[in-house]
């Protein structure tokens, strides 16, 4: 997902060398609640694993009467035991829970729902791709189980050496068995597009949701993600005037 809505090579008006300025960023940003959870990839994952985790995740803040009191670094477990050096005695309220559960920012963060955070921004066809993308894959049972049989038996290190080589490479970055992403890429989104059929939601005219991953489909056939056509255009048509973005919609 994230190379295939790569959306961010520039900065302050010229290109920064990446497909994704926003995916490199956050490569760079506090590992404590950042990146990839190796965990989630375990058997027997589920939601007490993720507190688990949540716990051990340093702390911001704690909201007190209209006031945010800097908690930086400290432990959830020492609040909830009590031992909060700037709340002696004091144990948190179901609300600091949720606060805290706000400060931890991995590629997918469970809440009530799984929140999918790959994505670059982008004009109304490709905001109306990314639900239906995730939709045709994670409320089908075949389809999430086809999904996963694709990279189930990839180790943490390749897992983590695509997120690295996403940002610049976008759909040509290398994965585990000498393909490239776009490979997998093409494979998925069928996946997804036999999900969407399956479940059978039509509009007014009897037409279904796989329609949505239609400019998905022209991205991968192209092999060009929005980036890489905003630098062809950067470089050809706009002569290198950064503003003639704003005539476009990408």
């Amino acid at each position: 997902v994230s190379a295939l809505f790569a959306n961010s090579p520039f900065s302050e008006g010229k290109p920064n060398g990446l497909a994704s300025f926003r995916v490199a960023i956050w490569r760079d940003t506090d590992p404590d609640r950042c990146g990839l959870l190796p965990f989630v990839f375990e058997d027997g994952f589920g939601y007490e694993r993720y507190v688990d985790y949540m716990l051990d995740v340093p702390m911001y803040f704690v909201f007190r009467d209209g006031k945010y009191l800097d908690a930086s670094g400290l432990s959830f477990r020492d609040f909830l035991d009590g031992k909060l050096s700037i709340l002696p005695g004091e144990k948190p309220r179901e609300g600091d829970w949720w606060d805290h559960l706000s400060t931890a920012f991995p590629e997918v963060r469970l809440k009530s729902f799984l929140e999918m955070r790959g994505a670059d921004g982008g004009p109304w066809n490709r905001i109306c791709a990314l639900p239906a993308f995730w939709v045709g894959i994670l409320y089908d049972g075949p389809s999430l189980d086809a999904a996963w049989d694709l990279v189930k038996d990839w180790t943490m290190e390749e897992r983590e050496a695509l997120r690295n080589a996403v940002p610049k490479l976008a759909l040509d970055a290398d994965i585990p068995g000498g393909r490239k992403l776009r490979d997998l890429a093409r494979e998925v989104l069928e996946i997804s597009r036999q999900g969407l059929a399956s479940r059978a939601r039509l509009n007014t005219s009897g037409d279904n949701e796989t329609g949505f991953l239609e400019t998905l489909d022209e991205i991968v056939a192209s092999g060009k993600v929005p980036a890489q056509r905003m630098l062809d255009l950067y470089h050809g048509d706009w002569g290198g005037d950064i503003t003639r973005i704003y005539e476009h919609s990408f």
